[in-house]
């Protein structure tokens, strides 16, 4: 692992792997030891052993209760990711850890099949996923993602899709099965439309116009697709606010909605070293513009306020976002999802053991 004179490793988000804030001690390599010529680093992949998969949200400002993250850490490399920190909880780093370090549940299909063939299970909507992407590149090998979904439209449960990978459109057979009982909805993230920003910003992702395409495939398959405009960043994105609303409707997204950037624990440290390694010039700008809508300082944990913000630039954004909606003609967060279809099939119990 071996930055350049900038601190930059090339195609991925963080340039460093700050010792954990559960970690009693931290190693400092010296800098006259470091090879030059080692490799950058490699993806790493380790089995989640989880006993279940089906998470319960706490929040009351995300608009869903249940989630399934088929993976821990996650390879597009989002510098801003608030997932981030959920990486300390494993001894690993919230920087370059997050995305090289992936932990895989192998287990996740069978386990939800298991968690809604159950008795207990109320019928309800449940995200894929609620914090890393479900179609990060790892996916297109274990296809974890496409075995929940074949789960949920075995059992017609509806499902809230949340992606900035164009691999969503792999699957449009089983989202345009769970599409006629009414049961699912998907989202695709854009966060810029410049492809330069998006390829150090979020360097593993999709590239704008290849979301635009999974909207533009989803929405002609009928599929409810919309898309979310996120995380806006005041001072660096808002301003394409209007743009990607607009270029979102052209390719069918018929519903939008939005979060503002937030950057807890580690994320705060790395996102401004992220600054100013690619964008000196914005970095005073950008910063001063978060804490002038998280009451001064880079994260504000507070239910109610941590999507949005607030403050005369967080209601600047909000308006804005409005009127590009209003003007593209976009009613609405997300349809509502239907339970009507769930069903048990008789033979659920006996997959469980097959």
């Amino acid at each position: 692992m071996t930055p350049d004179e900038k601190g930059v490793v090339r195609g991925r988000g963080a340039g460093a792997n700050p010792t954990g804030r559960f970690e009693p001690l931290e190693v400092v390599l010296d800098p006259e030891a470091i090879d030059p010529d080692e490799p950058k680093p490699k993806t790493q992949f380790f089995t989640d052993t989880s006993r279940s998969v089906i998470a319960t949200n706490e929040s009351p400002d995300v608009g869903f209760d249940k989630s399934v993250n088929p993976y821990r850490g996650c390879e597009h490399g989002c510098i801003y990711c608030y997932a981030r920190p959920t990486h300390e909880y494993l001894g690993f780093s919230a920087g370059l850890d997050f995305e090289t370090k992936i932990l895989v549940k192998k287990d996740a299909p069978s386990l939800l099949r298991k968690e809604l063939a159950s008795k207990s299970w109320k019928p309800q909507p449940v995200a894929l996923s609620g914090n890393t992407d479900p179609y990060q590149p790892v996916e297109r090998h274990f296809k974890l993602t496409r075995q929940c979904l074949e789960v949920f439209t075995e059992f017609r449960n509806p499902v809230i899709v949340i992606t900035k990978n164009h691999l969503v459109t792999r699957d449009i057979d089983f989202l345009a099965a769970l599409a006629r009982h009414d049961a699912v909805a998907v989202f695709v993230s854009i966060t810029t439309l410049d492809r330069h920003l998006t390829s150090i910003m979020e360097p593993r992702t999709s590239r704008p116009e290849r979301r635009l395409a999974a909207i533009e495939a989803l929405s002609t398959a009928r599929i409810p697709t919309g898309v979310l405009v996120a995380p806006m960043i005041p001072g660096l994105t808002d301003h394409e606010i209007p743009s990607i609303v607009e270029a979102a409707c052209r390719a069918g997204a018929s519903f939008a909605g939005y979060t503002v950037v937030r950057l807890p624990h580690a994320v705060a440290p790395l996102f401004e070293k992220w600054l100013g390694d690619h964008l000196p010039d914005h970095k005073d700008k950008v910063l001063n513009r978060i804490r002038s809508i998280r009451g001064g300082q880079l994260n504000d944990p507070r239910f109610g306020t941590r999507h949005r913000g607030a403050g005369i630039f967080a209601d600047q954004m909000a308006a804005m976002f409005t009127l590009a909606c209003k003007k593209a003609g976009i009613h609405g967060a997300r349809p509502n999802l239907s339970t009507q279809a769930f069903r048990r099939p008789p033979n659920a119990q006996m997959s469980l053991f097959s």
